[in-house]
């Protein structure tokens, strides 16, 4: 008996020092995966001894390595999406620049008054243009700085709208333009900062005056309002870049646009617990936004 249980405590310690072997084997194979891996490598850890405990420790390597693989994809994207807003704004930055360094030099050679009265007026246009897209850069760093809070409050839209267009009112006149509002309910109260909704709805009717062919129609339901006008050719509209960072559709590269000025309006509306969109429709752009009743 004494022997039978010699043999079989024996055996069970066999067993055991087997298993741990085994289990150290695994455990070896995954170190020495995880050193001799690649950085950026999409390799995932495989074992042989697939008991449920080594299946744990690899899943959750290989959850851990995706996590990575994905952080690092993204991190490509920002560095890629950054390397692209620098050359736009190098470009948008140079090209005033440009005009107005030439203008002053026909103004130097010039020795005719009112040609250099010119040259100087068209010089301050362009330096007003660089002026513009810094405001416009200030303003996006203002719209997408999480440590510059929003003071969330119940808002009256239709207020606000109409305080907007009060100060837009010159520039609809110089365009004959009269917009046309349709609100089914004028006192409808959403959660917004007062300031920010303003900027939302100037943004909005100065791209209207920028690049529209005819008033826009601006229609309230519910907690949204949608913000329409007849485009020039809306082909060359890609509504899925929209609100990208110094994405302009070919026919506005020539104006005087910075690109921003939908990108503040998608950081704000988000930043107010909102959504934003976009939508080409026959000759016609629509922009909705909603924010939260309040």
């Amino acid at each position: 008996m004494d022997v039978l249980l010699i043999a079989v405590l024996v055996a069970a310690i066999a067993v055991v020092a087997i298993v741990v072997g085994l289990y150290e084997r695994e455990l070896r194979h995954m170190a020495h995966f995880l050193h001799q891996r690649e950085q950026g490598s999409n390799e995932r850890i495989s074992v042989e001894f697939a008991t449920r405990g080594i299946r744990e420790v690899a899943n959750a390597m290989n959850k851990e390595l995706d996590a990575l693989r994905d952080a690092r994809i993204e991190q490509e994207k920002h560095q890629a999406a950054f390397k692209q807003d620098l050359a736009s704004l190098s470009h948008d930055i140079r090209t005033p620049l440009t005009g107005a360094q030439g203008y002053l030099q026909l103004y130097e050679r010039s020795n005719d008054s009112s040609e250099q009265q010119r040259c100087l007026e068209e010089a301050a246009a362009r330096l007003g243009v660089m002026r513009d897209l810094t405001d416009k850069l200030f303003e996006y760093a203002k719209a997408i700085d999480i440590d510059s809070p929003l003071t969330l409050e119940s808002v009256k839209v239709f207020a606000v709208l109409a305080d907007v267009l009060a100060g837009m009112y010159p520039q609809f006149v110089e365009r004959n333009w009269k917009p046309r509002i349709e609100f089914e309910d004028e006192d409808v109260v959403v959660l917004a900062d007062v300031e920010a909704l303003q900027r939302v709805f100037s943004n909005l009717l100065t791209n209207a005056l920028r690049y529209g062919v005819d008033a826009p129609h601006i229609k309230q339901k519910g907690s949204a309002v949608i913000i329409s006008n007849a485009v020039e050719d809306p082909s060359v509209i890609d509504a899925c870049h929209l609100f990208d960072r110094f994405y302009q559709a070919e026919s506005a590269r020539t104006s005087d646009g910075s690109g921003l000025g939908l990108a503040i309006v998608a950081s704000l509306v988000e930043r107010m617990g909102g959504s934003v969109s976009a939508h080409v429709r026959e000759e016609e752009l629509s922009i909705e936004f909603q924010l939260q009743p309040a």
